[in-house]
């Protein structure tokens, strides 16, 4: 199916009629959001990634009007081995739990709680933990860019949830 120009921007045009308004526009749940949301300071290396992504996605929130927590939790899961059972595949499991506070009133607006996960490569171990393949420092580097990926994936999943939420709890 090809669309020409002509009928994408009929379409758009028709999307206001149907009670659609982009979330940052003018009137939209959003208008003015940008740097409105303090985040709490980070405590590891996971909650450092994930406040970094979000404050590029939000804008940095000094002395914002709303205040949010996270609580991040990071498990890890063994899901890759070898026909003799040696792990070769780490599965990174992250859990966010938030609150969103008015720092003018102190009232909870929202909560929730957020998962996903992704997967870093390990190296081969013989039976006594020592390496075949790979070396500290690559998986260690791959481990930093599995724990980023995780935190911009959770972070997008709560930035797309606040805006999408954003006309109920700015009211």
């Amino acid at each position: 199916m090809s669309w020409s120009r002509r009928s994408v921007l009929a379409a758009l045009a028709g999307l206001p009629a149907c009670g659609f308004a982009p979330v940052y526009g003018p009137g939209g749940a959003a208008e003015g959001l940008s740097g409105q949301i303090a985040v709490d300071a980070p405590v590891d290396e996971a909650g450092y990634a994930f406040v970094r992504h979000l404050e590029t996605r939000l804008g940095r929130g000094q002395g914002g009007r709303y205040r949010l927590s996270p609580q991040i939790s990071v498990r890890e899961d063994d899901v890759g081995f070898t026909p003799r059972g040696v792990i070769t595949l780490t599965q990174l499991v992250g859990r966010l739990t938030y609150s969103l506070t008015d720092t003018r009133t102190g009232t909870q607006l929202a909560s929730g709680t957020l998962t996903s996960f992704t997967t870093y490569p390990d190296p081969v171990f013989d039976q006594n933990r020592t390496t075949i393949a790979g070396n500290a420092v690559t998986v260690r580097a791959a481990r930093e860019d599995a724990i980023e990926r995780l935190m911009v994936i959770l972070g997008d999943q709560l930035v797309a949830e606040l805006l999408a939420t954003a006309e109920e709890w700015r009211r």
